[in-house]
């Protein structure tokens, strides 16, 4: 862990990998700037001015640009908001996942539940927009549980809510801790059952799920994840950040160095730190697309070569499941295919 850097040299190093991207693609207009990765919240307010002060410099900046922090709820961070808010960000999303202690200590976070009630409150009387996350179908969760949690969790939310279902992903932590029968999770049909529990709650306040797992007021979703999940371009700035690219009508793939120490010393070499660029084409850029795309409620629109890369019985099949919907080549998950999103996108591909 380290205990300090040079926030001069890094906010140098930002700027000038900002340059280095903006010489690549001039002319275009930023929609949003997204401060994530790792903990931003921690850096210095005048780090992140620096950042947007040069992507105002390089580009056009949208009238409604969405500029948006990823907070921890610590109350370290959280007394900052006022300086990021003078910064120029316009948004923040603070990381909770729980509310309640127990939970918490279970999920690895530092804070408890008094301090992310605590940071939400500061977040509210500084940002217009802000949003908070939730972990679900944690260990002993029932659907009576998860109902109290979620409404409580209502009351200070703003126009937008993460809600996600906890997954035991391999090779994490978690996966080790379950296979050893520390814990168990809810099995299918319970974790199916909390899942329609948090839809039917969250359309009935009129924040329905834009995104498998991203619930918004019409107008509040975020525009930058919008912009993944509909394959548009975006940069990555820093180590071992992505972006997708289109040059000269090609889509291609970029990244940073992960190593920090490395990524720096590129930079200071060569004015940035990514990796050659990969040329993304047929069916990768495909799937990448498709993967985006079917997390959207509004689905994609389908390319003319899609044939090329799904077999139509296959398309048939999950239309007579009742898992997909084609209509004027706009391909988009059901209800019930979006509770099924990874098994759909297995098929398919």
């Amino acid at each position: 862990m380290r205990r300090s850097i040079d926030e001069d040299a890094w906010r140098s190093a930002y700027v000038r990998e900002i340059g280095h991207y903006a010489r690549l693609t001039p002319g275009r207009t930023v929609t949003s700037i997204f401060f994530g990765g790792g903990t931003p919240s921690l850096m210095d307010p005048r780090t992140a001015q620096a950042v947007i002060d040069a992507v105002a410099g390089h580009w056009m900046l949208a009238p409604d640009v969405e500029i948006t922090l990823e907070a921890n709820p610590t109350s370290v961070e959280a007394e900052k908001f006022t300086a990021f808010r003078a910064a120029g960000v316009n948004r923040v999303s603070v990381g909770v996942q729980a509310l309640n202690d127990e939970d918490l200590k279970f999920l690895g976070r530092q804070h408890n539940a008094q301090e992310a009630l605590s940071a939400i409150e500061m977040a509210r009387r500084c940002f217009d927009r802000h949003s908070f996350d939730l972990i679900y179908a944690r260990p002993g969760m029932t659907v009576e549980k998860w109902r109290h949690e979620l409404t409580a969790a209502l009351s200070y939310a703003g126009g937008h809510l993460s809600l996600y279902q906890l997954t035991i992903e391999e090779g994490t932590p978690f996966y080790m801790r379950h296979a050893r029968g520390e814990f168990s999770v809810p099995d299918d049909e319970n974790g199916g059952a909390l899942y329609e529990a948090t839809q039917e709650i969250m359309d009935a306040v009129g924040m329905p799920a834009y995104e498998v797992s991203n619930h918004a007021a019409p107008g509040q979703e975020s525009r930058h994840n919008l912009t993944y999940w509909r394959y548009g371009d975006y940069a990555g700035i820093g180590p071992g950040a992505h972006g997708r690219l289109t040059l000269e009508g090609m889509k291609y793939a970029a990244r940073g160095h992960r190593a920090p120490e490395i990524w720096l010393e590129r930079v200071d070499k060569e004015g940035h730190g990514a990796h050659p660029f990969e040329a993304v084409t047929g069916r990768q850029e495909f799937t990448e697309c498709l993967m985006m795309g079917l997390r959207l409620r509004g689905g994609m629109q389908l390319p003319s070569d899609w044939r090329e890369y799904i077999e139509e019985k296959k398309m048939r099949a999950l239309m007579q499941e009742g898992l997909l919907a084609v209509a004027n080549d706009n391909l988009r998950l059901t209800p019930a295919g979006m509770q099924r999103l990874n098994g759909v996108l297995s098929y398919l591909l």
